[in-house]
């Protein structure tokens, strides 16, 4: 009999599906809530210990689902990197939803809070989904699935430019899914698969015996390609600003950390699985990602330094770090794709504490969202103002935090690449245009405006607002350890990495 522990992946999917349909049926946007953040924990316990399992067995498995064996069966394929990354998210997912539940009730109508919350739940099932899939179509399909629940995330505020903003977010996230699908259709006509493993050696043996050449390269482009569109790398990430700055609280937190990772994470899995890092290179397709990763890094700072609007500067601050991401990534070898790997857990943390900090700001300085209104704001709510400062610090790279082990990796990864000197001073610069828009956001909010400016700001705030927010003091607590554990306990997450990608 195969191990219990070997149910986990489908459970950890399926429990999201069946909370968003009982969210449906509730209603009631309290218990609705409630039911998502025990889904939420329980798909980070069970995660934990799928994770504890694979890592101290060194395995991954295949579990077939139904009573049809591969290579016509669906199955899921899970080892330490996915079971790391899906507690990553459903902690993630949690928290994010904790600490921007104050401004999630405030922006969202009653009638529609229910209805959030199926979306929270289908999301946190299709991110898990592209995780673990080991079949091609199924992939598709939770992209999809993620794309809708994201684009409902996003118009949840339900206000004009929010609906212009969910628009324009649908329109490229179907242009990437249909380049995806297109270019899905195309490989499987050339190779017969749909599973991964028997694709993947579909895939070796045309390559080694260049039999459909240009077929098989125009499909591995369409498809990394069009996860690169929904991932936000640049230059397609012109939908993003607007999407993630202009929501609610908890939705910016769950886009930004969360959503783009799922993207990232099932082209991580091409890579290493389906094509192979050597193919990859060899078709030029991680010169493409190398490049488009180094523009990212940059022309997503320079926007995040014209952005004066608090919210709209992270977004923008998210083109940057996903450009380090697809940095990592077009490096084409183990060392790169573990440092990016590292990287995606080091922004899913830092970028919903500050949109959470950012969002307890706003609330605690009359809902204003330029920095300008949000002077001193820090001192009004003391743990968003700490918790806003550690993760800019953490996105800037200061040592002893997660951002700084990233880089540091993702250089060291660069050193036996021939474009070392270009991704080198990259990160350099890159690195002090995040200092010249971090450091002005964290001075902004610590420096005492003139009373008379503070006094006009505070007869904007509800005496409520002022009130201690225990649900987001612990989960900005709690990111702010993690953050902290990723800049000080890296190496063992780093074997983990390692390990998930050796046993891929």
């Amino acid at each position: 009999m195969r191990p219990l522990y070997e149910n986990l992946p489908f459970l950890t999917i399926f429990l999201p599906l069946l909370c968003g349909v009982a969210s449906a049926a509730i209603r009631d946007g309290k218990k609705a809530y409630r039911l998502t953040l025990i889904s939420a924990a329980a798909v980070a316990v069970l995660s934990a210990a799928l994770l504890y399992f694979v890592y101290t067995q060194d395995v991954s498995f295949t579990y077939t689902m139904g009573r049809f064996a591969a290579p016509y069966g669906n199955a899921v394929k899970a080892g330490p990197w996915q079971a790391l990354l899906c507690t990553m998210f459903a902690v993630v997912m949690g928290l994010s939803l904790l600490g921007g539940g104050h401004s999630l009730f405030h922006d969202i109508l009653p009638e529609k809070q229910g209805l959030y919350f199926v979306m929270a739940n289908m999301t946190l099932a299709g991110l898990l989904a592209l995780v673990y899939t080991n079949d091609m179509f199924t992939a598709y399909v939770f992209i999809e699935i993620t794309t809708i629940s994201a684009c409902a995330m996003v118009m949840a505020k339900d206000t004009g430019p929010n609906l212009i903003a969910t628009i324009r977010y649908l329109f490229m996230s179907l242009l990437g899914s249909g380049l995806f699908l297109i270019g899905l259709t195309l490989l499987n006509s050339i190779a017969g698969y749909l599973l991964m493993e028997p694709l993947a050696k579909a895939v070796a043996i045309l390559a080694e015996l260049g039999k459909f050449h240009r077929p098989l390269i125009v499909s591995m482009g369409l498809m990394t390609v069009g996860l690169g569109i929904k991932g936000a790398m640049f230059p397609f990430h012109l939908w993003l600003p607007d999407a993630h700055g202009g929501t609610t609280t908890a939705s910016s937190a769950i886009l930004s950390g969360l959503v783009l990772k799922g993207y990232i994470a099932l082209l991580v899995t091409l890579m290493l699985r389906v094509f192979g890092l050597e193919l990859m290179r060899r078709t030029g397709l991680c010169n493409v990602l190398l490049v488009l990763g180094l523009l990212g890094m940059i022309f997503g700072s320079l926007a995040a330094m014209r952005e004066y609007h608090v919210k709209r500067m992270l977004a923008n601050s998210s083109v940057a770090q996903i450009g380090y991401i697809f940095m990592g990534l077009g490096l084409g070898t183990e060392a790169g794709v573990a440092a990016a790997c590292f990287h995606v857990l080091v922004h899913a943390a830092c970028k919903p504490l500050l949109f959470i900090c950012a969002g307890r700001l706003s609330t605690v300085s009359g809902h204003h969202r330029s920095l300008k209104n949000l002077r001193g704001s820090a001192y009004r709510d003391v743990a968003a103002g700490v918790g806003f400062t550690v993760g800019a610090m953490s996105m800037i790279g200061i040592p002893l935090l997660g951002g700084f082990v990233s880089k540091l990796y993702l250089s060291r990864a660069a050193v036996d690449s021939p474009a070392v000197a270009a991704v080198l001073l990259t990160i350099a610069v890159s690195t002090v245009l995040n200092a010249l828009y971090y450091v002005p956001a964290v001075l902004a909010i610590w420096v005492r405006p003139p009373w008379d400016e503070v006094h006009l700001i505070l007869r904007s705030v509800k005496p409520e607002d002022l009130k201690f927010d225990r649900s987001f003091f612990t989960a900005a607590a709690a990111l702010t350890v993690l953050i902290v554990l990723l800049g000080i306990v890296y190496h063992p997450i780093l074997n983990v990495i390692r390990a998930g990608i050796r046993l891929m």
